[in-house]
């Protein structure tokens, strides 16, 4: 408290952009400078070109206009997050990314190499793998390391490397053939996490003085102590409640008046304490005249007020940030089985059933659980996701339950509130639950069971009324058995449970699919925004494509799909002729198609590998394995193959090929 100032605090400014450093150089930093205008009314992206130690010293330099969130990529992402003092997005190559990149590597070389910072992705493997491609892996640490990876990579007889920045200019100077490995889509999609990072931020900022307003408007007990620790003015309420009259308590030591308060450290911040049976929140703060210390106040507070004032916070309708942006009427399709969907998302809402939502990754899993609680009376109320296989374990743990202050090394001053909590009254969705460590699996039961969380670090359990969505990818079922997922969490879980069918499953569903994506990634390029406004305008553009659409596989599924019509809206966008607004975007035919999407022309795995017996046997034992675990899964249910194919995320049609595969 300053005695020597009287301006309050004023609410929380909601109207400032986020600030975001875009940390990279050379070949990354062009990438940056290409996107960060799409950015301008939504943030402040600044390009720095600094990385490692001098990237550290910037933000230490810029004082109070740090920024929110730092965006970078490869090693000195990987430093700048385990040593910048802000929250640090790294970007992330996609599988198409890596496609791409490999792709151009192939042209001039054949004899290549897939450097990464830090271990190579098992899925990068995998894909790798899948493509039979021969390619070798390296990875490094520090950009030493990098150096000395290149020169050994150069002396093995590697001709090209594909990879982050570092090593693609470390490449390049030992005369070998360089491929950056990042895209726009992957820097966009690293800066669209800093903002949400920024505005979770920014948004709790706002939340915690909120809260710190309406305690200074509260009629709390209030003592003012010297420096000695003596009272030198203390208001009635606290006076009455310690049981003194306030002349008689001057001069005296708080544990003279009352021998329960010895508990209070001389330290500021907040502690417990219990006077003649009432238990207090006590907040102890500096006394402050003309900018000199000279003792503390501390506030008296009862702690069913603070817990009351926090339910009421929780239990408002929240931001943007935790609110549902899709429902029912944004899942597009009109096959069976997305009419089953449709009509379990409808009859589910009604419920506050835990509901387990089954799919391969890319089918719509966060969609359909958005739309399941827009539709339930949860809908005024947040709607909390989060992916429980993007954090470690510690840190997973700390966003579910929330921490109290000096629950541990690094955490925040006053705690965190956990998910859970920010979910009260609404949604909270565990995505890819199947990624869920074992140990917070236990915890994660409890509170499905009992209603209430603890936070690290707090022996208080928090009531809480949350609905739970879960999702996986996984045969969840399979895994119980495996033991590696719990089976009574399981059971909890799958009380209700939606299957999404794969986008190769729905094939009559890709042309309104496709022309919907197109209308979205339409909206974002200028040039084809009025030429392409409504479906029916992109049905006739894709019209002579959409057998081809159908025809594909599709193993990305609709994050896939959107992938391509992306590229389809770019390719259109440059087509365009500028000098005649009102002319009509030409139909694209299918040989500009292959030019754009080779892979929906590609032979299937299976085809391109006919001839090769060691490839048919290892398919041959896949496809038992596989017929074997369906198996198993229907045993489980007793025979209910709807049971079954709600468990495994697949329709019946599928179920009936893989058992009758041989």
């Amino acid at each position: 408290m300053d005695l020597s100032s009287t301006k309050p605090v004023g609410p929380a400014d909601r109207t400032a952009r986020p600030r975001i450093w875009a940390m990279g150089i050379s070949r990354l930093r062009d990438l940056f400078r290409e996107i960060a205008g799409e950015f301008d009314e939504r943030a402040d992206v600044r390009i720095v070109t600094r990385a490692y130690e001098d990237a550290l010293s910037a933000i230490a330099e810029a004082g109070t206009a740090r920024p929110d969130v730092i965006v970078a990529a490869g090693s000195n992402g990987g430093f700048l997050k385990t040593r910048a003092q802000v929250p640090v997005v790294v970007v992330s190559p996609t599988g198409f990314d890596v496609m791409q990149a490999l792709a151009r590597a192939r042209r001039d070389a054949s004899r290549i190499a897939l450097v990464s910072a830090g271990e190579t992705p098992p899925e990068v493997r995998r894909f790798v793998a899948a493509y039979g491609l021969d390619v070798q892996f390296a990875s490094y640490q520090s950009a030493q390391e990098a150096e000395a990876c290149v020169h050994d990579l150069h002396d093995r007889g590697i001709e090209t490397i594909v990879g982050p920045g570092l090593v693609t200019d470390l490449a390049a100077s030992a005369g070998m053939g360089a491929v950056f490995l990042y895209s726009h889509a992957s820097v966009r999609k690293a800066v669209e996490t800093a903002l949400e990072v920024a505005y979770a931020t920014h948004a709790e900022a706002f939340r915690r003085q909120r809260l710190d307003n309406l305690l200074q408007h509260l009629r709390d007990g209030v003592v003012a102590l010297d420096a000695r620790g003596r009272v030198e003015a203390i208001n009635e309420r606290l006076a009455s409640a310690l049981g003194v009259e306030p002349a008689a308590a001057v001069g005296r030591a708080l544990v003279d008046l009352r021998p329960e308060l010895r508990t209070l450290r001389g330290e500021d911040g907040d502690a417990l304490a219990t006077v003649r049976g009432v238990r207090y929140v006590v907040h102890r703060g500096p006394l402050v005249d003309r900018g000199v210390t000279s003792g503390s106040v501390l506030t008296f507070q009862e702690s069913r007020a603070v817990e009351r004032l926090d339910r009421a916070l929780r239990s408002q309708p929240n931001t943007q940030q935790f609110a549902a942006r899709y429902t029912l009427d944004d899942v597009v399709g009109a096959s069976a089985p997305m009419a089953r969907v449709r009509d379990l998302v409808r009859r589910y809402a009604k419920s506050d059933a835990t509901v387990l939502v089954l799919g391969e990754s890319g089918t719509g899993k966060e969609m359909i659980a958005q739309s399941l609680h827009a539709l339930s009376v949860r809908r005024s109320y947040p709607f909390v996701a989060i992916n429980c296989g993007a954090f470690p374990e510690a840190l997973l743990e700390s966003e579910l339950f929330g921490y109290e202050e000096g629950a541990f090394t690094g955490a925040r001053r006053g705690g965190k509130t956990g998910l859970f909590e920010a979910a009260h009254r609404g949604t909270l969705f565990l995505d890819e639950i199947g990624e869920m460590p074992p140990s917070l699996q236990s915890r994660l039961l409890r509170v499905l069971q009992e209603r209430e969380v603890i936070r690290l670090g707090s022996t208080e359990p928090i009531r809480i009324d949350v609905r739970v969505i879960a999702a996986t990818h996984r045969p969840l079922l399979a895994a119980v058995e495996a033991g590696t997922f719990r089976a009574d969490l399981y059971y909890r879980l799958n009380i209700l449970n939606v299957g999404l069918p794969p986008l190769r499953e729905r094939a009559a569903d890709i042309p309104a699919l496709a022309a919907t994506l197109l209308v979205q990634a339409a909206r974002r390029e200028p040039r084809l925004a009025e030429r392409v406004r409504e479906a029916d305008d992109a049905m006739r553009v894709l019209g002579a494509t959409q057998a081809t659409l159908a025809r594909y596989r599709w193993p990305g599924n609709v994050r896939e799909l959107q992938n391509v019509v992306e590229r389809i809206a770019v390719e259109l966008a440059e087509e365009v002729d500028e000098n005649d607004p009102g002319a009509a975007c030409a139909a694209l035919a299918p040989d500009a198609l292959q030019a754009i999407a080779p892979e929906l022309f590609a032979a299937p795995p299976d085809a391109a590998d006919a001839d090769d017996a060691d490839a048919q046997t290892l398919h041959a034992r896949r496809r038992r394995a596989e017929a074997d675990e369906i198996r198993a899964v229907l045993d489980a249910c007793g025979g209910d193959r709807d049971r079954a194919c709600a468990m495994l995320g697949i329709s019946k049609t599928t179920l009936w090929r893989k058992l009758s595969a041989k």
